[in-house]
């Protein structure tokens, strides 16, 4: 009769064990730590370094703007309204910069950063839209042009920053639909959106936010 024999199993098994990885030091894991800590506030926190005076300043050069442009027509009257768009650009980044620097709010990084990026869009589209709008003998539509972009890139950045931001923008976008409908009185709409809502709402961030 033949015998049946059972199978051999190996006496011992060898464990295969990765290779320790080398322990992290504590300074490196405090610093790690303090990175994710940092660019999670950066997420959260609202951008608070837009400058109220920078808005009120703007808004004082462009009432002076206004009274400057009235009576002007064509090149001329373009030519000062181009020159003040740079000024108050000027003095908004520039009051804006400062006040980043004295609180610790970075313009680049996180809710700095998402306010530009909202910021540019819009307003680049009015720069984009000045040149044919102009070329067609359009001007008489340019001021509410302006004011509602602008308007629109205040609302879509002010996602991202303080109550007022946004507020400021749907006024502004309001100010443009009115001046789009009522052209007559360019100057006099755009002294009264960027004069005078950028002094009154510029006050605000002012009072409130920290300058």
């Amino acid at each position: 009769m033949a015998t049946m024999t059972k199978p051999t199993h190996p006496s011992t098994v060898e464990r295969i064990r990765p290779a320790a990885e080398p322990p992290v030091s504590l300074p490196d894991r405090a610093i790690e730590n303090l990175r994710y800590i940092r660019d999670t506030m950066d997420r959260a926190v609202a951008f608070t370094a837009v400058s109220g005076y920078g808005h009120i300043a703007a808004g004082a050069t462009a009432v002076a703007a206004a009274w400057v442009a009235s009576g002007r027509s064509g090149g001329a009257w373009l030519s000062v309204w181009l020159i003040e768009a740079a000024v108050g650009l000027a003095l908004t980044l520039g009051f804006s910069t400062r006040k980043a620097k004295r609180s610790g709010v970075p313009l680049t990084r996180g809710a700095g950063r998402k306010f530009l990026l909202g910021f540019a869009p819009p307003a680049l589209t009015a720069v984009v839209l000045t040149p044919p709008l102009l070329a067609a003998g359009a001007i008489a539509v340019l001021p509410g042009v302006w004011l509602l972009l602008y308007g629109a890139a205040t609302t879509t950045a002010g996602a991202f920053s303080v109550r007022a931001v946004p507020l400021m923008g749907i006024a502004f976008m309001l100010t443009g639909c009115a001046a789009l409908l009522f052209p007559a009185g360019r100057d006099a709409w755009l002294a009264l959106g960027f004069g005078g809502l950028h002094i009154a709402f510029g006050a605000i961030i002012a009072r409130r936010h920290g300058g």
